[in-house]
């Protein structure tokens, strides 16, 4: 997919999940309802997108970067 552009190949909703799972994606947004100027509710919204394999792939990677830094930190 790198190098082509998208008006010469077709790309699926199928392509497009596979990418967004494989990688994960993070969506952010805020939400207010408001009266007459008066801020009634608010809302601060966060959604992780990811597959679990991916994620679990992130969290061991992290957890070796953790024990790096501790065996760094002890020495």
């Amino acid at each position: 997919m790198a190098g082509e552009s998208l008006q010469t190949k077709d790309v699926s909703l199928l392509d497009v999940l596979d990418a967004v799972l494989e990688k994960g994606v993070v969506l952010k947004g805020d939400l207010t309802i408001s009266v007459a100027g008066v801020d009634l509710v608010y809302l601060d919204l966060r959604v992780l997108l990811s597959s679990v394999e991916t994620l679990v792939q992130a969290q061991e990677q992290e957890s070796q970067e953790v024990v790096r830094e501790e065996y760094i930190d002890f020495t």
